[in-house]
């Protein structure tokens, strides 16, 4: 077992049906741009209803019919927001807990603190969250995942990783292993995959390979670390 193969995006979720919501974050090859993608996957009518939209630079969960809505607790939320070099990228309202937390004065991992895993009973859904140093000298980034740490969700275990960017080089967390019943929440370090050049071609790798029936939406970011300019890439499966 190679501990530090690095595969393409489309062998960590090809034929998978469930991996839930997924976080990817790295470096380009040619080392010019920072990458962050994020995707939701849902199994009930709740959770399908929903679409990515794009809002002064912020992206947000909403409802594609607000008319069909049945719990909007969990399902609404802004997932990518930047605070001065700091991008967050995150699978629930944790993304305005770290960005308050960065204007408080804390670090990625203390204002996660106040934060635990998502109340849904068996499941306990993992809250996962992403943050991408844009500095063109010292690029990098932390992840973190808060799970339960028993099946009755007593407490939250609390993991935090950091890396530095290398070029060609990408992360990728999600909330769950598979699907099941209950789903089985993702386990061990975030997956190394493959970050290429062509932002077109990654996002197609992505979205083509989450399986057809529970993929919901994807957002892809690329900033050119040397200048800030921002390519974005979104697709929903409701239009």
């Amino acid at each position: 077992m190679n501990i530090y193969e690095t595969l393409p995006i489309a062998e960590r979720i090809r034929g998978n049906s469930y991996v839930g919501r997924g976080i990817v974050l790295g470096l380009t090859e040619d080392g010019e741009r920072a990458v962050a993608a994020y995707f939701i996957m849902g199994r009930s009518a709740n959770s399908r209803n929903r679409i990515f939209t794009v809002k002064n630079g912020e992206v947000f969960t909403e409802p594609f019919d607000a008319a069909k809505v049945e719990d909007p607790s969990l399902i609404i939320y802004a997932a990518v927001r930047q605070y001065q070099d700091r991008l967050i990228v995150t699978n629930g309202n944790q993304t305005d807990t770290i960005y308050e937390g960065l204007q408080a004065g804390k670090s990625f991992s203390e204002a996660l603190e106040s934060r635990c895993f998502e109340p849904d009973a068996p499941n306990f859904t993992p809250r996962i969250s992403g943050m991408m140093k844009l500095d063109a000298a010292c690029p990098g980034y932390e992840m973190s995942i808060l799970k339960s740490i028993d099946e009755q969700g007593s407490d939250c275990a609390r993991y935090t990783f950091s890396y530095p960017a290398k070029p060609g080089l990408g992360h990728f967390i999600h909330t769950y292993v598979c699907d099941g019943k209950p789903i089985p929440t993702f386990q061990g370090e975030p997956e190394r995959v493959r970050i290429v050049n062509d932002l077109d071609a990654f996002t197609s790798e992505l979205w083509e390979n989450l399986d057809a029936d529970n993929k919901i939406s994807l957002y892809v970011r690329a900033v050119e670390l040397r200048t800030g300019k921002i390519e974005e890439r979104l697709i929903n499966k409701n239009n």
